[in-house]
C-alpha cells in the first residue's frame, strides 16, 4: 500500500514528500509494521476543529487528528493537519514550517505505530521519536 498525501480547503503545502515517505515507510519497517493505506490531509483549523468536535467531543483547536485504522500489524489511518496550527506553532516553537510540518506528520504515524501523548512520559517519548524522524528528514534534505 502507500502514504499518500492531499488537501481538503487549503493549499498543499511546500515539502519534499518524496523524502518524508521513505522516513515514515522507513519507521514502519523498523518497528516491524507493515504499511497499510495512510492518508494525510492537510486543512484549516476550522475544519479540524469541526473534527475534533464531532468525533472527539472537544471544542478546540488542534494542529493534528489521527484516525486509526489499523489492523493487527497493518499501519492504516487518516491524518488530519491544520495548516494553520503548523505554521502558528513553528512561530511559537521558534521553529521553520517545515521542520514543525514534518513533526506533526511524524507525530501522527507514531500514533498509527502505538505512541501517545496522554501522559508527561507519553509527551516524553513522543518527542524523543518525533525528533529522530526530523532529523532523518533533515539528513536526506542536506
Amino acid at each position: 500500500m502507500s502514504i499518500y498525501f492531499e488537501c481538503e480547503d487549503v493549499k498543499l503545502p511546500e515539502l519534499n514528500f518524496e523524502h518524508v515517505k521513505k522516513i515514515l515507510k522507513g519507521q514502519v519497517r523498523s518497528k516491524k509494521f507493515k504499511l497499510g493505506l495512510i492518508n494525510y490531509i492537510f486543512c484549516s483549523d476550522d475544519f479540524l476543529l469541526d473534527l475534533n468536535i464531532k468525533f472527539l467531543d472537544h471544542d478546540y483547536y488542534t494542529d493534528v487528528i489521527t484516525f486509526d485504522y489499523s489492523d493487527g500489524l497493518v499501519v492504516s489511518g487518516d491524518v488530519y493537519i491544520s495548516v494553520e496550527r503548523v505554521i502558528n506553532n513553528s512561530a511559537i516553537f521558534g521553529q521553520s514550517f517545515e521542520d514543525e510540518l514534518v513533526r506533526v506528520i511524524s507525530h501522527g504515524l507514531l500514533h498509527l505505530l502505538g505512541l501517545d501523548d496522554k501522559t508527561e512520559e507519553d509527551v516524553r517519548m513522543m518527542r524523543k521519536a518525533e525528533n529522530i524522524l526530523l532529523e532523518k528528514y533533515l539528513s536526506l534534505i542536506v
